[in-house]
């Protein structure tokens, strides 16, 4: 089977696990977690960093820190991954889906700007939604596919209604607006490090940000609010979200092949795009002047969505359809929708995603592009 985005475990990862299995450090006290946040806070131009289990438990720390309470309402995409939303209810919050662009499949700004005109009020210097008054609390811009929105008009739209801005950062390390990294344009921006990410740990997370209070009080929820080093001494209710030594040396490892793996998946993306232009009805996705992204899940759309996935996934070349929208789950049927024309169903039913792991050989992307034109 030729995985959809599957690991690359070629550096230095044996090693540094094998470091810790040696010395013990294996559970969430170890230098490389240390290490870890080190790397990926110099690396995204962030001055803090805090390792956590997941990219689900980063954003719903991230969240509990912006101050989202029971009842408040978090304005997000309506296409994500699953975990956006789930964070956002673990605080007892509710989503506000907003509907995406066409082209670039990112939140649709211009329906954000919309319904923040009409469908807000202030009270009391809080944002609130205009229907029942309850608090619009922040704004989760997430990076679809390490590509991003116009992060200068969401900045300059969440500072003038007085959103927080927390980054579901989760699909973009190694992503760029303007020369700058994504997660560091809002209080706190979060990243995963999933199987199938561009860098992996198995599972894990991070969040990063430029406060300093805001990491010291991340680290202190993540490792069970433990006030005291010697005594099991609690000052809040916490979570045991922390990121283990051992997952986090692979990280390390991982960090260092990230510059190729990047270079790779931006090879992958030229040549499927050169080779699949102009077949049949393929359409990719828009990445402005503005970004260099990191290319990281190779996706297009085709009126022959099911057609293609039934040959490509016969054929042992792993391809999945895109995430179905958050409005048409149902846990979240009875959420706000904002939306002129559903747009997130629309790509919904014609995106597909292909083989594009950064350890695919050429032959292969070049069999997998040969499977595709023979479906037109």
């Amino acid at each position: 089977m030729l995985l959809l985005s599957g690991p690359n475990i070629a550096g230095n990862e044996w090693k540094y696990v094998k470091e810790c299995l040696d010395t013990g450090w294996v559970s969430s006290v170890g230098s490389y977690v240390t290490k870890f946040e080190e790397v990926l806070a110099e690396y995204t131009g962030c001055k803090y960093a805090v390792a956590t289990s997941s990219g689900t438990t980063a954003l719903h720390i991230a969240l509990l820190l912006a101050g989202v309470k029971q009842g408040d309402y978090i304005i997000v995409p309506n296409v994500t991954f699953i975990a956006s939303i789930n964070a956002i209810k673990y605080t007892g919050a509710d989503p506000i889906l907003i509907d995406v662009d066409p082209a670039t499949w990112q939140m649709d700004l211009s329906l954000l700007e919309e319904f923040l005109a009409n469908e807000t009020v202030m009270e009391n210097d809080i944002l609130c939604y205009k229907k029942n008054k309850r608090p619009i609390r922040c704004i989760m811009p997430v990076h679809v596919l390490g590509n991003i929105c116009d992060l200068e008009k969401l900045t300059s739209l969440a500072g003038k209604y007085k959103l927080k801005v927390i980054e579901d950062a989760t699909e973009s390390l190694g992503s760029y607006y303007k020369n700058k990294h994504t997660g560091g344009f809002g209080m706190m921006g979060c990243f995963s490090f999933n199987g199938n990410k561009i860098i992996t740990t198995g599972g894990g997370g991070m969040i990063v940000t430029n406060d300093e209070e805001l990491a010291k009080k991340a680290k202190h929820l993540t490792t069970q609010a433990k006030s005291d080093s010697f005594e099991y001494v609690h000052d809040e209710i916490g979570y045991n979200y922390r990121l283990v030594n051992v997952l986090a040396a692979m990280g390390v490892a991982q960090m260092e092949l990230l510059p190729s793996f990047i270079k790779r998946k931006k090879e992958i993306d030229h040549f499927y795009r050169d080779q699949l232009k102009g077949i049949g009805d393929i359409r990719f996705q828009e990445i402005q002047p503005d970004i260099d992204c990191n290319m990281w899940l190779f996706t297009f759309m085709s009126d022959k969505q099911k057609e293609l996935l039934k040959v490509l996934n016969d054929k042992k070349m792993q391809s999945r359809p895109f995430w179905v929208p958050m409005n048409r789950l149902n846990m979240f049927a009875n959420d706000i929708y904002y939306s002129d024309k559903d747009l997130s169903g629309f790509i919904y039913q014609r995106c597909l995603s292909i083989p594009c792991s950064t350890n695919i050989t050429d032959d292969e992307l070049a069999s997998v592009a040969e499977t595709i034109k023979s479906v037109f």
